[in-house]
């Protein structure tokens, strides 16, 4: 496809290969980088590691064009040192922060004629991700690793603008309290593939998991984190060793204290809490910010004052803030954004 020919405001959130990409593999103990490619295939052994034992993880971040006419990424050494710390714990070698941060820039300059224009709608998709590759039988992990990071333009996460969701309280576990729920390992993201097909089957828009250990403090959903708006104006979001580390959550504490002047807790959460909240919201690089109208806690549910019609106005500013941020409208915390042309 040529770039030219791409309606930006009619584009999808899905895949569409762009001409390269970056690739590195890991042999004899050191990283060798083959830089910029042009194939989209992979080629891998039937016993590979990442096929056996699901010996992978990923990143995702954003390339936008602002209002001055740059190009940036937001915040990316924070993928950088989450993709180190899931690396660590799924017995993978590290890439180091300017070795992420550094493929990311090329994959953008070298596809910069599909980097969405200003005021689209639409942003560049970057998916950095390793995989194991060796041939492996018995249970171990990989010798040789695969790193590549690739491409794709994508219109919103949701289509006709942001509208309240409702979630179910899910009956599975997301993670253990010693397991792997801090880490963005793709196997994390298998397991809950059957839980949210569930929730989907009986209507619903995502899961929302408790606690393994006492199934009463509400964590995260299969793909977001979660957050909360008080009756008093305090931004409050759980606090927990299995949930993932969210960029765009770290983000908008700092939004909601610095920018909208309001009390932040990062605490323990009770499900029996969430009917004294006026607002709820998923946060994530997807769609920056998904309100939550409505949570169903089998059989009864749980509505939020700001209903299902638009966001709650607290949720519609955090949005709008942070996306002003990363688009250039607001200014941003020194350091945050990332100048890649």
């Amino acid at each position: 496809m040529k770039a030219e020919t791409i309606d930006w405001s009619q584009l999808p959130f899905s895949y569409m290969p762009l001409p390269s990409r970056y690739e590195a593999v890991f042999q004899n103990g050191c990283w060798q980088e083959k830089g910029l490619i042009t194939e989209t295939e992979i080629r891998l052994s039937e016993s590979a590691a990442v096929l056996q034992y699901a010996q992978s993880c990923f990143e995702g971040l954003k390339a936008y064009s602002t209002r001055d006419g740059q190009v940036v990424t937001f915040r990316p050494e924070l993928n950088a040192q989450r993709m180190i710390d899931t690396c660590r714990r799924l017995v993978m070698p590290e890439i180091s922060i300017e070795m992420f941060v550094s493929a990311v820039d090329a994959v953008i300059r070298d596809n910069a004629a599909f980097i969405p224009p200003y005021g689209s709608g639409a942003t560049l998709y970057l998916r950095p991700f390793m995989i194991g590759t060796n041939p492996v039988l018995g249970v171990r992990s990989a010798d040789e690793f695969l790193f590549r990071v690739f491409a794709t333009p994508v219109g919103p996460y949701f289509k006709g603008g942001v509208k309240p969701i409702t979630l179910t309280v899910s009956d599975f576990d997301r993670a253990a309290p010693r397991g792997t729920g801090h880490v963005k390992g793709g196997l994390n993201y298998a397991m809950s593939l059957y839980a949210g097909h569930q929730a989907k089957a009986q209507g619903y828009a995502e899961n929302m998991y408790l606690d393994a250990a006492t199934q009463s403090k509400v964590e995260e959903t299969g793909g977001a984190n979660v957050f909360f708006i008080t009756s008093d104006g305090k931004f409050v979001t759980p606090d927990s060793h299995t949930i993932l580390p969210s960029i765009t959550r770290r983000s908008l504490v700092t939004v909601a204290a610095d920018y909208l002047g309001m009390q932040v807790e990062e605490r323990e959460v009770y499900l029996s809490e969430l009917p004294s909240f006026l607002e709820c919201g998923l946060c994530g690089t997807a769609a920056i910010i998904t309100p939550v109208g409505a949570i169903h806690d089998h059989g009864k549910m749980i509505e939020f004052p700001s209903g299902m019609e638009k966001p709650g106005p607290v949720c519609l500013k955090l949005y709008d803030t942070l996306l002003g941020i990363q688009t250039g409208q607001v200014a941003a915390p020194e350091g945050w954004l990332h100048r890649v042309l």
